[in-house]
């Protein structure tokens, strides 16, 4: 009888910590305002660097003015220590003055749903698929594919409307457009107003760009909902997709050589 009610105790327990509807290891659904980042420190998050694994010698994560600040030095992320499902995340970010040192655009991202082992695809990210937040691409789905302990690669797939460009080979979100599923031989979905002759060039814009200019905050917003995410950067609705497998895993930000900070990821619970 003892051992029955420590049992039932602690399974009470687990299901509403933190005001959250989760039981054992299941992927939580907040059901109140969930601040990933709390301003002041780490607490909450683990760290990944391609090259030295859990360690961060570099100090390439830490908290600056209340910010959370990714240096760029290094290929890995920092992620939630727990999973996640049905939600609305928010993430407010600016970039930073570091960059790579190339020609190419300003880059990050938010990995979502990610499962498997930390540096599984590459040994740079897991199983995940992310939301772009490089120049020009923001809102951009791509598929990365990795490996479990054993070897065998863990399936990420996701379906969108679709419209194709005019070279046949590239697809950006298109509400009520031909139905396509990722990943394909470009396993890269396109934000909708994406423009199909955008070069890829630092500090460079499309023409109909909606993050927010250079030194300045973007506001993103990724709706997951089931197996399917909405994303909304700076008010407008700018990718979606449906039958999104997993449906649930740890949230990631992103560095990849960029200096960028963030001072708002956090989650909401859906209406």
């Amino acid at each position: 009888m003892k051992l029955i009610a420590v049992m039932s105790i602690a399974l009470l327990w687990g299901a509403t910590v933190g005001g959250h509807a989760v039981l054992g290891g299941d992927p939580v659904a907040p059901r109140e305002v969930v601040r990933l980042f709390n301003g002041t420190d780490l607490t909450g998050l683990t760290t990944w660097l391609k090259d030295t694994k859990q360690h961060d010698p570099r100090k390439v994560y830490r908290v600056t003015d209340g910010m959370l600040h990714l240096s760029g030095d290094g290929d890995g992320y920092i992620a939630t220590d727990k999973e996640y499902r049905d939600y609305r995340l928010v993430v407010e970010y600016k970039w930073g003055q570091k960059t790579d040192g190339g020609k190419y655009v300003r880059n990050s991202g938010i990995l979502l749903h990610a499962t498997g082992p930390d540096g599984g695809a590459g040994g740079a990210w897991p199983s995940c698929v992310e939301c772009q937040l490089a120049q020009g691409c923001v809102g951009d789905f791509i598929v990365i594919r990795g490996k479990d302990a054993e070897g065998n690669v863990i399936p990420v797939e996701l379906t969108a409307e679709t419209e194709l460009a005019p070279d046949k080979k590239r697809h950006r979100w298109s509400k009520g457009g031909a139905a396509k599923t990722f990943p394909s031989t470009r396993g890269q979905l396109w934000w909708s107003k994406h423009d199909w002759d955008f070069e890829e060039l630092l500090d460079t814009r499309g023409k109909n760009d909606v993050e927010s200019p250079l030194g300045e905050w973007t506001r993103v917003e990724c709706i997951c909902n089931g197996d399917r995410i909405t994303v909304i950067v700076n008010g407008e609705t700018v990718n979606e997709c449906y039958n999104m497998k997993p449906a649930a895993g740890k949230i990631l930000l992103q560095t990849e050589g960029f200096e960028i900070l963030f001072r708002k990821f956090e989650l909401h619970p859906l209406k």
